[in-house]
């Protein structure tokens, strides 16, 4: 079975779970644990979870339940049981080679009932053996030599720069919707820096999106300069409607198609890449950059885009990444592990653009924060990143936390090198 053709298949049971309008008498969502840190278990060893059904914020009972449990061994099991507000399920399983294990469980909808909409609607959890030696399929053997032509094409654009002033919202820092000149698009973004901040004196920090069509935002700060940029080189600060047509035309579904990416010159992610360069290069030329602090940051795709950046510009002094995507994009084609909902299919120009192979030039301090119930940017793909880092880093695992949901009081594990 082709990867795009899994991807359909997992979504569309994931869309018949959720289902779409609420009929429920209330609130329903999940509370699950493991029986110790979920990222020390042995090869073999027995991880139990723990999951309690509640309504309105208190566990309840007879509620139907339906669990599912894969891993990266490629195994898959399911089982019913029935909620008990005394004695929560009990899962049990394990898992002998290095990866992960993904429990998920949801109610199953009574007769006049559709299942609740929403990730805070089931539990997606999950725990790992072996985390050190999850390992990437490796980086075309031209990687660097790649990156330095698209570096020289870049150079051949003059950083012509269009900057029209507009409210930031505060009298005390002012505010540019900025054009910066680059290959094919421009960088366009909202530029804020504090009133009469002198030469050399603050950092700068970009601020990267997530998967979308939508217009930068103004970050607001009067200690740093700021600069948010679209992914895209695409008009800031429109209507709603500029963006809703570009997301369902020109830019739909940009950069997922096996036809976007087989050459990686022309792929999207290119057009993407050099945006973030010149967007560093435009920041570092202000007279008010301190020269010494380069923060960048995103969430998603903004993930993904940041640690490009530290990549592909090592000035860069801290990364901020949320949930990184593209981390291990061969991981289910070529490694065998669970495959994410929403990845482009695997081409070998992807190799190019994957977080993990840029991770290992990046000299800045990285700050990871990740799901193990995230199969959007799943766990095994964030210790792909975490074990490719030569750099100070910090690795936050939260349980029950899906790409857009975190379970209340989840537990939080932290991985540090």
């Amino acid at each position: 079975m082709t990867k795009p053709l899994r991807q359909c298949l997992r979504a569309a049971i994931f869309s018949a779970l959720l289902g779409c309008a609420a009929a429920w008498a209330g609130d329903i969502s999940f509370y699950g644990v493991t029986d110790k840190d979920p990222l020390t278990y042995a090869p073999g060893e027995t991880m139990t979870f723990t999951v309690s059904v509640l309504e309105e914020g208190q566990k309840v009972s007879g509620k139907n339940l339906t669990w599912t449990r894969q891993g990266d061994d490629g195994k898959t099991e399911t089982g019913q049981a029935v909620s008990d507000a005394e004695q929560p399920l009990t899962i049990q399983t394990s898992l002998d080679v290095p990866g992960f294990v993904w429990i998920q469980v949801s109610v199953v909808p009574g007769e006049g009932e559709q299942p609740q909409q929403g990730d805070q609607h089931r539990f997606s959890g999950g725990a790992g053996v072996l985390l050190d030696q999850i390992k990437g399929a490796g980086e075309p053997a031209d990687f660097d030599e790649y990156w330095a032509r698209q570096k020289a094409r870049l150079a051949t654009v003059p950083m012509t720069v269009k900057r029209e002033e507009v409210p930031s919202g505060n009298e005390n820092v002012l505010c540019w919707d900025i054009r910066v000149e680059c290959l094919g698009m421009p960088v366009s973004g909202y530029l804020c820096l504090p009133k009469d901040a002198a030469e050399k004196s603050l950092p700068a920090h970009l601020f990267l999106h997530g998967y979308g069509v939508y217009s930068a935002g103004k970050r607001v700060s009067d200690s740093e300069i700021t600069l948010e940029i679209n992914a895209h080189g695409i008009d800031n600060g429109r209507d709603q409607a500029y963006y809703d047509t570009l997301r369902d035309t020109a830019l739909k579904g940009y950069g997922l198609s096996v036809e976007s990416n087989t050459d990686p010159e022309l792929c999207y992610w290119n057009g993407v890449a050099l945006r973030v360069i010149r967007a560093l290069e435009y920041l570092k030329s202000l007279p008010q950059w301190d020269g010494e602090n380069l923060i960048v940051s995103g969430g998603s795709q903004g993930g993904f885009q940041s640690l490009l950046a530290g990549g592909l510009d090592g000035d860069v002094t801290e990364i901020k990444a949320v949930v990184p995507w593209m981390c291990d994009i061969s991981g289910a084609e070529l490694s065998n592990r669970i495959d994410s909902f929403s990845i482009p299919a695997w081409t070998d120009a992807l190799g190019y653009f994957d977080s993990a192979n840029h991770a290992k030039r990046i000299k800045a301090n990285v700050d990871i924060y990740a799901g193990l119930g995230d199969y959007v940017c799943p766990p095994s793909g964030q210790m792909v990143l975490f074990n490719s880092l030569n750099t100070p880093v910090k690795l936050t695992f939260s349980q029950g936390r899906t790409h857009g949901y975190e379970m209340p009081d989840s537990g939080k594990y932290t991985l540090e090198k």
